[in-house]
């Protein structure tokens, strides 16, 4: 005999709204199937929440403090409110410290919360104040901007026990001088790197990103409106990865993968994610 086990679901209120979730579900799921947009920067879809960048809170009944939309678990009867006053207030400096510190101009996605929450982190610092390094260029596949880095640990996560588990990245570091480091801080080539590209995956902010699209940045010809992107299966083995690739001027200027695809979950191996020039 084969038995049916029922997903027990627990009902929250979302900005009064009721929404159903599975039991283990988290807040942010309830506000996503309620419809409510959330921001988001250190939670990935295909990443464990380390609840660091503290952009996602909301405000929940009986909570003395603002609560981690994208960690805390919902529980039967939760209350909660997603564009309070309090809410509003908390996320909007969030925006701002970053980008008082961060170069946040390849960000897209951080720019359009920080102008829906009216951000203007020139009040604290007028034009911002970065590391100033140098971007790290140490090969022809991918660059590290620390000056983009919000340090988020997606690029840590994607590095270790959620994709690689080849833990060739950690934060090294105290304060202002905190930043995403290699051991002791050695080159790519010398390091544990395998170069999957899976950290310039999750990045959101572009401080890492293809050596392809940095020399089109630089060359001021980085043009995504006119790029297409078409999917295909990677060729060099059998898995069965899927691939996006963005072409632009009949060049492909780099290769993604679809977070929802059942093999990849947006993971790719050194071939399948720079292995592409001898098209």
């Amino acid at each position: 005999m084969s038995s049916v086990a029922t997903e027990t679901a627990v009902t929250i209120q979302v900005d009064g709204q009721e929404v159903a979730v599975p039991e283990g579900a988290t807040i942010l799921d309830a506000c996503d199937a309620a419809g409510v947009e959330t921001p988001t920067i250190c939670y990935g879809p295909t990443l464990t929440p380390v609840n660091v960048c503290r952009v996602c809170v909301v405000e929940l009944d009986g909570s003395r403090a603002l609560v981690p939309s994208c960690s805390r678990p919902a529980e039967e009867g939760m209350v909660v409110h997603t564009d309070s006053e309090r809410v509003r207030h908390s996320r909007k400096m969030v925006l701002e410290f970053l980008a008082t510190g961060v170069d946040v101009s390849q960000a897209d996605e951080l720019g359009q919360w920080a102008d829906h929450y009216g951000a203007d982190p020139d009040r604290y610092v007028p034009g911002g104040q970065t590391m100033d390094e140098p971007v790290r260029v140490q090969d022809n596949l991918y660059i590290r901007d620390y000056d983009k880095c919000v340090l988020c640990y997606r690029c840590v996560e994607a590095c270790g026990d959620d994709a690689q588990h080849t833990y060739a990245i950690s934060v090294a570091g105290r304060g202002f001088g905190a930043r995403i480091s290699t051991e002791f801080d050695v080159t790519l080539h010398d390091s544990a790197c395998v170069y999957c590209g899976n950290c310039v995956a999750v990045c959101p902010t572009n401080a890492l990103q293809f050596k392809t699209e940095f020399d089109l940045r630089q060359a001021d010809d980085w043009r995504p409106e006119d790029q297409t992107v078409t999917q295909t299966v990677c060729s060099y083995c059998g898995v069965g990865c899927n691939l996006e690739l963005h072409v632009q001027d009949n060049q492909i200027v780099k290769c993604t993968s679809p977070d929802d695809h059942d093999v990849t979950k947006g993971n790719l191996c050194i071939k399948g994610r720079f292995g592409w020039n001898y098209v």
